[in-house]
């Protein structure tokens, strides 16, 4: 794997810049890169948790987490933008959107300036915000669509129903239990 060509894909993902999204869902040899920078992502979240007491499980659990969520987003945004909300032109695979979601969680990079706790809320917020915006322009590219609207629609559905997803896999492997 290419190291620098990695670093200029995460930093035109983090531009925003839709030819690298249209890049990577033409590139099926990019999907090692996608994972690679999901669990970049991922990662510097445990690091900053080191600043609030969080340990190597943490981030171990995290990157299961956030590598599980990757998989199931990619599914869902692919079988919302294609079966329920699609265009015309819209052709996609779910491996398209592994690719093109994956370097949407470049500026998720960010987060480990969170291990210095007075910005801790600050960073993740606006890395959040980052990674959403990131993800309607991955997901517009991927779908084809004309418009980000529609691609808007898409991430808020799929980030919905794959968060809750999320959350009952960690409730069942941490034990963990809602009470209601």
């Amino acid at each position: 794997m290419d190291t620098s060509q990695l670093m200029d894909r995460m930093v035109r993902a983090a531009r925003l810049d839709p030819h690298l999204y249209e890049e990577v869902e033409a590139d099926t040899a990019a999907l090692p890169q996608a994972m690679l920078v999901v669990v970049l992502s991922s990662v510097t979240v445990g690091i900053a948790g080191i600043g609030r007491g969080g340990g190597i499980g943490f981030m171990i659990l995290n990157t299961i987490v956030a590598l599980a969520g990757w998989y199931i987003w990619a599914f869902l945004t692919y079988w919302i933008g294609t079966r329920l909300l699609p265009e015309p032109q819209t052709q996609a695979t779910h491996g398209d959107l592994l690719r093109t979601i994956g370097f949407a969680a470049a500026p998720g990079v960010i987060r480990i300036i969170g291990i210095i706790p007075p910005l801790s809320s600050v960073v993740f917020l606006v890395a959040n915000i980052w990674m959403v915006a990131a993800m309607v322009v991955a997901i517009r590219q991927a779908l084809d669509y004309s418009g980000t609207l529609r691609a808007l629609g898409v991430c808020v559905i799929g980030w919905i129903v794959q968060a809750a997803v999320v959350l009952v896999i960690t409730l069942l492997f941490t034990g963990s239990h809602v009470g209601f």
